[in-house]
């Protein structure tokens, strides 16, 4: 196999590329060419469109009123829900009707704008170039552009302008995203093993569905479930047979791969049949719950939450806060620790890997945003790319969010001093920070100073609990394979052909491998028919454009 390119490198080659292409172009964000600012007495008027969960009402936020004050803005917030379809409709509705507001404030998982969207909205006029602005008024941001090839390279687009920041954190236990959480004290009762082969986890799920583990005398138990925004499960459990890229949060993994220098899609070879026909055998068995292909995470909550029963025996999600309540009064948050990567029946044992852990773009503003708007919202997300401000607006204010530490406190990193410690979710009060929403800046020095109790099952102890389960993952990855998402742009004018490539194949490959999971398709006999049906929804064309872009950025390095 040909030696992969740097990912570092390219990163850095991307950036400077997309940089020599703006050449004599406009540095971008021309704030004398915008519409006149609405004031509310000395603050300017800035329309958001943003997500939130239940407990968050933005407009009485601690956060938003910080943030307003600081910087004299008054927001006008429209949100959505934190399930993924809804929340993308209304983006796109308000895009195409024209209506759409002067900030998008999005969240990764939710309903980030990917690569082709902001490619086209930047040409269309609609998103508004951002680097003349955050190089005149974002010191912090400009700071941490220039430190972080990746991050530059990742939000450059090839004509030279930053029309939308993406998130920046450097999460470990996100870079290894495709984990399954399983039920150790139903482990323990039925003096069963962690499984390591997927014939374990077959003989775990059937003694957890047969066996009444939760000792009600019902059979209630749900040997695995999940959601459809938070699901790993297909990569989970294909990367016993396969390499299983990762992809959007909602159970479709990415379609590309690197063979060497070469792109290429797992999809349609036989190991990947192999996986979906496991897959399917567990369904077939009643091993896998149907709701996970239908539910939202709400509806996974509400089984997790159950206080009749403990119901869940195993959830390929990221992380366990995602089904149950950290801080449960019965405990039954600490029941569930992470299956390291399975061995196949081929031996083979693979995790997915996602650096940067986002690649969705969440922060743009467009053309309906006054001169005004535009240096306050930048100056905001100069203050979220500090420290400080990382620690407040995604914890909440010091004294409520987070504290100092004490003196026998113990960072992450056991190696450095503490720095901040975060109150725990069941003692902070609701409405207090925008969490999610925040992310820009959280920097690996950062994560690592808060301080962390060394109990893991702790609702305090997360963290650690979230890192040690991740250490579990890291050998597994295969980096060579890793198709670098992330610093590959699209040729300009491929933008659009593109985009529906990428939907029309994300449709026809998820809505395939949900039949043959559940049965609808018969894997023996339509699998060859639908591997066909890959090049009339256009895979060779889909591949053929990113090997391009990928050979693009490659040979500027030579």
């Amino acid at each position: 196999m040909k030696p992969q390119f740097s990912r570092t490198k390219f990163a850095a080659v991307a950036a400077a590329t997309a940089l020599v292409a703006a050449g004599c172009s406009s540095s971008g964000g021309d704030k004398d060419n915008a519409p006149a600012a609405k004031m509310d007495g000395d603050k300017v008027v800035i329309s958001v469109l943003a997500p939130a969960d239940p407990d968050t009402k933005l407009d009485t936020n601690a956060i938003t009123t910080l943030l307003s004050d600081k910087y004299k803005i008054k927001f006008q917030f429209s949100t959505t829900t934190y399930d993924g379809g809804p929340a993308k409709e209304k983006r796109q509705i308000a895009i195409s009707s024209g209506d759409y507001p002067d900030l998008f404030l999005l969240i990764p998982w939710v309903d980030a704008f990917t690569k082709t969207d902001v490619q086209k909205l930047g040409k269309q006029g609609v998103a508004v170039p951002l680097e003349g602005l955050i190089k005149e008024y974002a010191p912090n941001i400009q700071k941490a552009l220039d430190a972080n090839p990746m991050l530059k390279g990742e939000s450059t687009t090839p004509d030279g302008h930053i029309y939308a920041l993406p998130q920046w954190s450097d999460c470990y236990h996100c870079t290894y995203h495709d984990k399954l959480w399983i039920n150790s004290a139903w482990l323990k009762k039925l003096h069963l093993q962690m499984p390591k082969t997927t014939e374990d986890l077959r003989a775990v799920l059937k003694a957890f569905k047969t066996q009444d583990p939760n000792g009600n005398g019902k059979a209630d138990e749900v040997p695995m479930s999940t959601d459809t925004q938070d699901s790993t499960l297909i990569g989970f459990l294909m990367n016993a047979f396969a390499y299983a890229p990762y992809g959007a949060n909602n159970g479709v993994p990415s379609l590309l791969e690197l063979n060497g220098d070469t792109v290429a899609t797992p999809v349609d070879k036989p190991a990947w049949r192999e996986g979906l026909k496991y897959i399917n055998s567990l369904y077939k068995d009643g091993l896998i719950n149907p709701g996970s292909f239908t539910q939202n995470a709400e509806a996974l909550q509400a089984v997790g939450n159950n206080p009749a029963a403990v119901q869940l025996g195993s959830v390929p999600v990221l992380w366990p806060g995602i089904f149950v309540q950290l801080g449960s009064k019965d405990g039954r948050d600490k029941q569930y620790d992470a299956v390291p990567p399975l061995t196949g029946p081929e031996g083979k044992s693979f995790t997915a890997y996602n650096n940067p852990t986002s690649i969705g773009y969440t922060f743009m503003l467009t053309n309906k945003s006054s001169k005004e708007a535009r240096i306050a919202a930048l100056k905001m997300l100069d203050y979220i790319y500090t420290d400080e401000g990382q620690i407040t607006v995604n914890s909440g204010p010091e004294g409520v969010g987070w504290v100092k530490p004490g003196a026998s406190d113990v960072a992450l990193d056991t190696k450095v001093k503490p720095i901040w410690k975060p109150v725990p979710d069941t003692e902070r009060p609701k409405n207090v920070n925008w969490s999610s929403m925040g992310q820009y800046n959280v920097t690996l020095a950062l994560r690592n100073a808060q301080a962390v109790p060394e109990d893991i099952y702790s609702e305090q102890g997360l963290e650690r609990r979230l890192f040690q389960a991740t250490q579990e993952y890291e050998p597994h990855v295969d980096k060579t394979q890793v198709f670098p998402e992330a610093q590959i742009w699209a040729d300009e004018a491929s933008v659009s052909e593109l985009a529906t490539l990428k939907t029309n194949l994300d449709s026809y490959v998820s809505q395939g491998e949900l039949a043959f999971i559940t049965g609808t398709k018969n894997i023996d006999t339509d699998w060859d028919s639908w591997v066909k049906g890959l090049d009339g929804v256009g895979m060779k064309r889909y591949l053929q454009l990113n090997q391009q872009a990928y050979d693009k950025v490659k040979s500027s390095a030579k």
